[in-house]
């Protein structure tokens, strides 16, 4: 669990409850009383707040002190909607849960189908999903750490997620190696077990900026098995030379 005053600090707009039932409507909050919207438009709308307000209480609170008036203060809704789409907190967190990996994972796949051979999908894979996590510190908090403080049915869906990227990477083996110099299954699913565990350090201390530049020496970790040290190693060396000549480049135009 991370360090309650920590994400307080950094999400500090997520006042008390108390100071929150007084602030004054915000801009995305739908007009009260009649306004002639359609109904499909203000229910999406209201299940988008209410789910974004899950993903922001619980970076700042954490999971287990998040409360269900803490999301229906956070997202501007009545107690009333938020019962009427969710049955409680661990209901709405599930559904926040499941939108926000299914991102992650389109984005994941989008970068696999996009590139050809193992070396090519392991280095764009790992990219978008280092990108993803760096670019969204809160939806990271709550997929990667607090998904964890929020039962069996969130860690079951992290698994599943886990297995996703795992499959993934037997995938892209199967393309390039005969099945006699294949590592077994397991050995997939080991490396995204330490590459998740390698990503929820640096989440849980808040440090997602450094998540992109990790990309080198986790694409090392994660081929090795397949293509054997040596060559992980000269892969490792070329990662290497392209992020140092990105920062280069990004301090030249500083």
């Amino acid at each position: 669990m991370p360090d309650v005053a920590d994400k307080r600090l950094r999400y500090s707009y997520v006042s008390s409850v108390a100071q929150k039932k007084k602030r004054a409507r915000e801009p995305y909050q739908l007009p009260a009383g009649r306004h002639g919207l359609p109904r499909q438009f203000v229910v999406s709308n209201q299940r988008q707040r209410i789910l974004a307000a899950v993903a922001d209480v619980c970076s700042s609170e954490g999971y287990v002190s998040m409360s269900v008036e803490d999301i229906v203060v956070a997202s501007g809704v009545s107690r009333r909607t938020f019962y009427d789409n969710y049955r409680g907190k661990e209901d709405a967190f599930l559904a926040a849960y499941d939108e926000v990996s299914a991102q992650l994972l389109g984005q994941v796949r989008e970068a696999y189908d996009s590139a050809d051979g193992l070396v090519d999908r392991a280095r764009e894979c790992l990219r978008a999903l280092l990108d993803f996590i760096a670019s969204e510190p809160t939806f990271a908090d709550m997929c990667i750490v607090e998904v964890l403080a929020a039962g069996p049915q969130a860690i079951a869906r992290r698994n599943t997620i886990m297995s996703a990227l795992a499959t993934l990477v037997d995938q892209a083996a199967e393309g390039e190696l005969p099945k006699s110099k294949r590592p077994a299954p397991i050995i997939a699913e080991t490396l995204v077990g330490g590459i998740y565990e390698v990503i929820y350090s640096r989440v849980l201390a808040g440090r997602y900026a450094e998540l992109p530049g990790l990309l080198p020496e986790l694409v090392f970790a994660l081929l090795q098995p397949y293509v054997g040290t040596e060559v992980a190693q000269e892969i490792l060396k070329k990662e290497r030379r392209k992020v140092a000549r990105a920062a280069a480049a990004s301090s030249a135009s500083a």
